[in-house]
């Protein structure tokens, strides 16, 4: 097993919010369901082949739920080719015309993305209801601040956490009148202010799960940051059931950002976590190209564990103490390695690269985890 310390400390405990459990295919969502990670594609949905290789490498990085864009009906129809090559559920992406909805579901599409602001009347509403109805889809009400509702606008002079959250409950009634409950909500804006105070508003009004995104977020630096502060923020209240981290960026980056906040909140696990130093006058070897190339190697790894490169003897026992497989630098290329937080053996980087032995121990150890064998059996190699 690898090793997992919250149990035995409660301050590193989060209560996730309360709230209904939804389907996407066959993927949960709320409830007692992991939280889920999804993304969008960007290539032109008509581009079948194109579509269907993004979605895939999409699952390859661990995307739980992919969303495609349908803005014609060109594009509903190419869900009937896309749908039945991948193994994630779709969700297709509406905006505007509600007649899109309509034919995604026909398509096979387990999951209706419809922006109140811009769908159209009530009535349309009730016949994209219907249609996921009689195909059994599920709906994300998806209200953005770019987008809202003119009334909503004029009442409320901008947009504001106020505004947002009546535009969703105004909206939750419409399904829930229509005796559809197998839908989730988002409240998304690109302020990180204004999404926050939005969601915490409507996770209070509602038990329906929750869709968490900063929208619009940025680059790949950028975004990742702005998205972690905000979305880390709600997901430590406990507030978030499913998330999208939005970059202007290829989005299997948008899978690894969103694992890595969660795994740096401890409430999904998947991959290997490394602890790194920054690196200073004191380490006994190069640990930022170490890490670099580490992380690449790694990259197929999907076992959970987490390992620490420490250049030095400073931090480095300790942090080992912690971590599944440690590394710390000593002097005349000599360095300390750590198995399940125990010395293990004495490691001579003229005999090998780094990279390579740490390397070798994260595959025996996801090797051993995988087959259910004792993962300390070879410590003492």
């Amino acid at each position: 097993m690898t090793m997992d310390h919250t149990s035995v400390r409660p301050w590193r405990q989060i209560a996730r919010r309360k709230c209904r459990k939804i389907w996407v295919g066959n993927v949960p969502v709320g409830g007692d369901a992991p939280i889920t990670v999804q993304s969008m594609t960007n290539t032109l949905t008509t581009d079948v082949a194109g579509t269907i290789k993004q979605i895939r490498d999409l699952e390859i990085a661990g995307a739980d739920i992919v969303r495609v864009s349908c803005p014609d009906e060109e594009s509903t129809a190419a869900l009937k080719d896309i749908i039945p090559e991948v193994t994630v559920p779709i969700v297709a992406d509406i905006h505007f015309h509600y007649k899109r909805a309509i034919e995604a579901a026909q398509s096979g599409a387990a999951c209706l993305r419809i922006n109140p602001g811009n769908i159209g009347s009530p009535d349309r509403v009730r016949d994209v209801i219907k249609a996921a109805k009689d195909h059994n889809c599920s709906i994300r009400i998806g209200v953005n601040a770019g987008s809202l509702e003119r009334d909503l606008l004029e009442q409320y002079a901008e947009p504001c956490p106020e505004a947002m959250v009546e535009s969703a409950l105004r909206h939750m009634r419409i399904l829930e009148d229509h005796d559809f409950f197998n839908f989730k909500i988002s409240c998304k804006a690109s302020d990180v202010f204004l999404a926050v105070a939005a969601y915490q508003q409507l996770a209070d009004a509602c038990d329906y799960p929750l869709h968490v995104g900063i929208t619009e977020a940025g680059g790949l630096r950028s975004g990742t940051i702005k998205s972690a502060i905000g979305m880390g923020s709600l997901l430590w209240a406990g507030i978030g059931d499913t998330i999208r981290v939005s970059l202007s960026a290829d989005p299997v980056e948008e899978i690894k950002a969103g694992f890595d906040i969660l795994k740096s909140l401890g409430l999904r696990h998947r991959g290997v976590n490394i602890i790194s130093c920054p690196s200073c006058a004191r380490q006994q070897f190069q640990v930022i190209d170490t890490v670099s190339e580490l992380e690449s190697r790694i990259a197929h790894i999907t076992t959970p564990m987490t390992v620490s490169i420490i250049g030095c003897v400073v931090n480095g026992p300790g942090e080992a103490l912690m971590t599944d497989i440690g590394l710390t630098g000593g002097g005349s290329g000599t360095h300390q390695i750590y198995i399940g937080g125990e010395k293990a053996h004495r490691f001579h980087q003229g005999d090998q690269s780094i990279v390579d032995h740490i390397v070798e121990m994260i595959e025996r150890k996801a090797a051993d985890i995988t087959s259910g064998a004792d993962p300390l059996s070879h410590a003492a190699e």
